[in-house]
């Protein structure tokens, strides 16, 4: 939980997105991120899966039906989800690899992250990352091998970080950003 300026306390609960296929996206959900279905049911014409990855959280993504067929525009911009290190992000793209109704894979680093880019069945960018020691200016995206070793990785990503102007240790950007916020 953050906290703000003027003292009010906030932080970010969960995700709710409109889908065509039910089934379809929640049976996604849950073999490709092993996210539990916490619940299920209806509100009014609309029904609902809620999903979670943490026993203190009822839900942190919902699928409700009622996504238009013919969008002509994804609002989504992209849903993001954090691993600690690179075997799980590894494990992940071995995962998002294999899955039919997965497709626009890319493997890339931001220098502050490397991560997983994927589209998932009904088409919503979704992100898996990993956070690196560092901070640049950003945005940055840049490919990068998973098949590399660890090392390599970690050093492509520094290499890339460290030609931007605002170059730093993740730990000295934490700082700056508390005292942006007054935190």
């Amino acid at each position: 939980m953050t906290q703000a300026k003027d003292n009010i306390q906030l932080s970010l609960s969960h995700l709710g997105i409109y889908v065509r296929d039910l089934e379809k996206m929640s049976t996604f959900y849950k073999e490709t991120f092993e996210f539990t279905q916490t619940d299920k049911g209806d509100l009014g014409h609309t029904q609902l899966v809620f999903l979670s990855r943490d026993p203190a959280e009822h839900h942190q993504l919902v699928l409700a039906t009622g996504r238009p067929e013919n969008l002509q525009f994804n609002l989504i911009n992209q849903i993001s989800f954090r691993v600690p290190n690179l075997d799980n992000l590894r494990r992940f793209y071995a995962r998002v690899k294999t899955h039919n109704d997965v497709n626009d894979i890319q493997c890339v680093t931001h220098g502050n992250a490397v991560s997983i880019y994927c589209r998932d069945p009904e088409g919503n960018r979704l992100e898996i990352f990993m956070d690196t020691p560092w901070y640049c200016d950003q945005p940055l995206r840049e490919p990068i091998d998973l098949e590399l070793s660890d090392e390599d990785i970690m050093a492509k990503a520094e290499a890339i970080a460290r030609k931007y102007p605002k170059f730093k240790l993740r730990s000295e950007w934490h700082e700056e950003m508390r005292q942006l916020m007054g935190v």
